[in-house]
């Protein structure tokens, strides 16, 4: 039977070992020097490429008269980044959406927080319609 160890509970001092303490008495190999590479201090800001042009327009027809802010005109981009994009906006805006038919829709009048999300993913936002 294995014996358990016990902690002395007459004040006598518990002798321990630490599990590392052989770790101590082991050289490590030297790393190798780095080499240093000069780098410019500030990066040169690279000009993001056009995406293209998307419309952002303000509706409410049949929504009840509840404003909704759309964008359309995406060329080339998959239904997956749409998504991720209305997501991105649905926070900044702190609204709901959806992706619906390639359009995003947002609720809401957010056209400049939409704007602005587009403009930082390279799009080139057109505000359309009243």
């Amino acid at each position: 039977m294995k014996e358990k160890k016990r902690i002395p509970t007459d004040g006598d001092v518990m002798a321990w070992k630490s599990p590392f303490e052989a770790l101590r008495r082991l050289e490590l190999p030297p790393t190798p020097a780095r080499e240093k590479v000069d780098q410019p201090a500030v990066p040169q800001p690279v000009k993001a490429k056009s995406r293209g042009r998307v419309d952002i327009v303000r509706q409410t027809a049949h929504r009840g008269g509840k404003t909704v802010t759309v964008v359309t005109g995406f060329v080339g981009i998959g239904q997956a980044e749409k998504e991720q994009l209305a997501k991105e906006m649905q926070k900044a805006c702190g609204v709901g959406g959806t992706v619906k038919d390639g359009r995003i829709e947002i609720q809401g009048d957010q056209r400049d927080d939409v704007a602005r999300i587009l403009t930082k993913a390279g799009f080139r936002p057109v505000f359309a319609g009243g």
